[in-house]
């Protein structure tokens, strides 16, 4: 059973109502429409080994058999009081269950805030608190994880722990907003995203965002052209994300074609799982593409249906060997949380350059400057800050909305008229724009974000560490990895078993996959004058200390967490 606890009753400010181009108001009112063109087609499948912890019977879902779940959802929680500008969290993984309370909520204007089970009880609690989500839905298998994350939460705020309830026996009555009916301007959901400043930020997306994503998808035709009613979408990325969430979901619900939703990336019945399934498009990860390749081969790796894949960061030594294996394009693509779709840039039109990190060539719908640190532009080839924003009256359509609770860091990341991405880029003679690297202290490992100062944060917290410097270092599968450069306290002996203790004691605050992959002791850090970390010089001793094999590697160490709670029985079931 599905289990909800009520929070907070606060009701942020709500915008003003505007007709959407295509007369959608909300992401609801796209999946409505669809249930009316597409009842009896697929939306969702679940296959059966995404399902093995929880029952392993597979979910095959219709636009119509999910609309009513839907309705039913939506009925229980206008009962509980939930009413357009509150927002509720979500714990439900990538399950079925996921969608249905997502799209319920939609209906009713509430946005959800996806929480990630892989977090722990302190990035938990951040989220809670910033938020303010009025209530918290999770998975049975999932309460006593974040319990801990609640009370942090709520004693923070000077709250008692309330009693968990069923969903419509005991939360709270809210009072019902007044205003205009919903708008697309209306947040749709809180993604947070690790930022180069520490702890997470909350990226509020409205319904006019997610709208844009889709529409963005399926107009990119080329080797991406989407047939409406006929797709089916395959994608291991979590729905606490915005590529799962936005992308992939609001693409299948625009154009009638099913999403194939799976728990996570599973390599050794991958290909299984994709030929079973039917899938036509798959969703990857940098790292999938390098997982994949290390497999034998067999006879079966063309046994498909799959047309393209979409996705970001596959290793240049990997893009052509994938397509000539498995039969398929990798379209490389580009985009942020914050941007969505209006900057998105995707490469699904002939000149690719697979192997050289190109993305695609901007599109008319978006204005776009490549700077060098005083904000001028760079001459034509060279590497400079990617600085993007919509073409037209509207440079901010199809962006997010702001960061949550924090409107000068968002106007800070508009300077000047234009987003600054962070992201280093060069423009080829052709304009195609090919990756370089990150501004931002920014570690990118497995497709997650993870902010260098976050980490910091947690190691320069402990009694043996003086002062320590996070980065990122090379990982031919993973794309990147955290590495860690300690300077520690004196008495304290640079050891693996020292090593091993800082990497249990940051576990108790970290995600796994935050957590030091590599730890180095070092006798100093490169400092500036006014003792502020030298990164880029930081960088160079990193790859340095490898090749030395001078660090400890810690790796095999970072393993997903088993949270998992096989008798845990999702909503609807007996």
């Amino acid at each position: 059973m599905t289990m909800s606890i009520g929070f907070s009753t606060d009701l942020p400010a709500v915008p003003p109502a505007r007709l959407p181009a295509d007369g959608f108001y909300s992401v609801r009112e796209a999946f409505d429409a669809a249930c009316l063109r597409y009842g009896d087609r697929p939306f969702l499948h679940i296959p059966a080994q995404a399902t093995a912890g929880y029952g392993g019977q597979a979910v095959d879902w219709t636009y119509g058999s999910a609309c009513a779940r839907i309705r039913e959802l939506e009925a229980d929680f206008r009962g509980a009081g939930l009413a357009r500008g509150h927002r509720v969290a979500l714990m439900l993984d990538n399950r079925a269950e996921f969608f249905l309370y997502w799209l319920a909520l939609n209906g009713l204007g509430v946005s959800v805030v996806p929480l990630n089970a892989e977090s722990s009880a302190a990035e938990l609690a951040h989220v809670l608190r910033d938020s303010a989500a009025v209530m918290v839905v999770a998975l049975d298998g999932r309460w006593q994880p974040l319990e801990p994350a609640l009370g942090q939460a709520l004693g923070a705020m000077g709250a008692a722990l309330p009693p968990v309830c069923r969903l419509g026996t005991g939360s709270a009555a809210v009072p019902m907003p007044q205003g205009q009916p919903m708008a697309a301007e209306d947040e749709c959901a809180l993604v947070y995203t690790s930022g180069s400043t520490g702890l997470p930020k909350g990226c509020m997306l409205s319904n006019e965002y997610m709208l844009a994503f889709g529409r963005w998808y399926n107009a990119l035709g080329g080797l991406c052209r989407i047939e409406p009613g006929a797709e089916r979408l395959i994608t291991p990325l979590p729905l606490v994300h915005m590529n799962a969430l936005a992308c992939s979901s609001m693409a299948m619900i625009l154009s009638g074609g099913c999403i194939v939703q799976l728990d996570r990336f599973h390599p050794g019945t991958w290909w299984e799982t994709v030929a079973q399934s039917g899938a036509t498009i798959v969703h990857y990860l940098g790292v999938m593409p390098a997982i994949l390749l290390q497999l034998p081969q067999q006879a079966s790796d063309r046994a498909h249906a799959v047309r393209f894949g979409f996705g970001a960061g596959v290793h240049p030594r990997h893009h052509a060997a994938f397509e000539e294996r498995f039969g398929f394009a990798l379209v490389e693509s580009w985009s942020m949380t914050e941007v969505g779709a209006g900057g998105a840039v995707a490469a699904q039109l002939d000149p690719r350059h697979p192997g050289t990190r190109c993305f695609g060539r901007p599109t008319p719908q978006m204005e776009y400057r490549i700077v060098d640190e005083e904000g001028e532009e760079v001459p034509p080839g060279a590497a400079g800050e990617l600085r993007v924003r919509a073409a037209g009256n509207d440079p901010r359509a199809g962006f997010f909305s702001g960061y949550a609770n924090q409107p000068a860091l968002t106007e800070a990341a508009w300077a000047g008229g234009y987003f600054h991405t962070g992201d280093i880029v060069r423009q080829a003679e052709d304009g195609s724009l090919h990756f370089v690297d990150r501004k931002k202290s920014i570690i990118r490992r497995s497709g997650e974000n993870i902010a260098s100062l976050e980490v910091e944060a947690v190691l320069n917290q402990l009694p043996m560490v003086r002062q320590v410097g996070v980065g990122p270092v090379e990982d031919e599968t993973r794309g990147e990895e955290v590495m860690a450069c300690v300077e520690l306290m004196p008495g304290h002996a640079p050891t693996r078993d020292l090593a091993l203790g800082i990497f249990a004691a940051a576990a108790q605050r970290l995600a796994y996959f935050k957590l030091p992959g590599y730890i180095a002791f070092v006798p100093a850090l490169p400092l500036t004058a006014s003792q502020k970390l030298q990164r880029g010089v930081l960088k160079q001793a990193m790859h340095a200390l490898l090749d030395e094999h001078a660090a400890f590697d810690l790796r095999a160490l970072k393993k997903r967490p088993d949270r998992h709670d096989s008798s845990a029985k999702p909503c609807g079931s007996a």
